[in-house]
């Protein structure tokens, strides 16, 4: 079974006059019979590409080249959109140095790979106590980051969580 066009070809038109462009002519404004004529003097068929122009405009082109050059487009189109996707590192408040760095690195690399850093310093129990200790690893992180990436959110404090978001630099 064959699957009915998604875009209105030949006898399908509805407009009574088109604006007509190909490879090789000049927009012109047709009857739509008269356009579908000349479509298939060439051997091709009449695509409706831009139905709410007015007049309506049409391409003689074949229709499956058409869909093909669509689909191509469409493709490349998602190519070029980036995903932004957002790495997550958890600190302590009373974090060592060692493993400061460690993470740090972490996110060095997620940073130069083009992704965004959501740094977090989780309190358990008490801790929440010491919110300044927090702050300041996270304010320490995003310095030692400074080169890499710009914090896109300062420190925020999410139940006991607090959060911070860091950004790649362009470029």
């Amino acid at each position: 079974m064959k699957k009915e066009p998604e875009h209105q070809v030949n006898e399908r038109i509805t407009a009574p006059v088109v604006r007509v462009v190909g490879e090789g002519m000049e927009p012109t404004i047709y009857n739509t019979k008269d356009a579908i004529k000349l479509a298939y003097d060439e051997g091709l068929d009449l695509v409706m590409i831009s139905p709410t122009a007015n007049p309506p405009v049409c391409k003689i082109i074949e229709y499956q080249k058409y869909l093909y050059e669509l689909k191509k487009k469409e493709k490349e189109r998602k190519a070029n959109s980036t995903k932004v996707v957002v790495k997550e590192i958890r600190l302590s408040p009373q974090i060592d140095d060692h493993d400061f760095e460690f993470k740090l690195n972490h996110a060095k690399g997620f940073l130069k790979e083009g992704n965004k850093v959501r740094v977090d310093v989780f309190f358990k129990g008490r801790s929440i106590l010491y919110k300044e200790q927090g702050e300041q690893q996270l304010l320490k992180f995003a310095e030692a980051l400074f080169e890499f990436g710009k914090p896109e959110q300062m420190p925020r404090l999410e139940g006991k969580r607090m959060i911070m978001i860091i950004a790649p630099k362009k470029g």
